[in-house]
């Protein structure tokens, strides 16, 4: 099955999609998510690649991605030397992003139907991308299906935040 036009995400209290929304002007995603810059091969120093952003990504009514506000909060290594208190890596991140989610006026927190979109910032994708199960590389029986992906739909994957949606969307995901 395609992938549609308006992808909806569905709300989920104190869960991952907790803060989405409608605002006065559109809609709006947020997040704190741990990333690693695109092409990045896990090695001994990981907890120094592997960053974390206060995300808020804003839409118009009909689900156009408007802008993105994406605040570099630090590294999973600073966390770890740090983990408590104000100035941890994480209270930083959720500052900033309370701080974002504030500013959004009339915001109600609830379903949303965004279309798919994506930007890179320091290395790092970001977005709703529409991904494709390999249909091309065959399984060697010539008829062009790859037996692993046969009969699998394709879905949008939310880039750093690791959520894949798909058929039925129903804005419900996996991650």
């Amino acid at each position: 099955m395609a992938v549609p036009e308006i992808i909806p995400i569905a709300h989920e209290p104190d869960y991952r999609t907790d803060t989405i929304g409608r605002y006065a002007d559109g809609q709006f995603l947020a997040s704190v998510t741990y990333a690693f810059p695109q092409g990045y091969t896990i090695g001994d120093d990981w907890e120094e690649h592997k960053r974390l952003y206060a995300v808020l990504h804003r839409f118009d009514h009909e689900g156009r991605h408007l802008d993105s506000d994406i605040g570099y909060a630090g590294t999973y290594a600073a966390q770890q030397q740090h983990p408590e208190g104000d100035g941890s890596v994480m209270a930083r991140a959720e500052a900033r992003m309370a701080a974002l989610l504030d500013g959004l006026p009339e915001r109600e927190y609830g379903d949303i139907a965004i279309r798919p979109f994506q930007l890179m910032v320091d290395g790092v994708l970001f977005g709703l991308v529409v991904e494709h199960h390999d249909r091309e590389s065959g399984d060697g029986d010539g008829d062009g299906e790859d037996s692993e992906g046969e009969g699998e739909d394709d879905w949008a994957e939310l880039h750093p935040d690791q959520l894949g949606f798909y058929a039925p969307w129903d804005g419900l995901y996996d991650t």
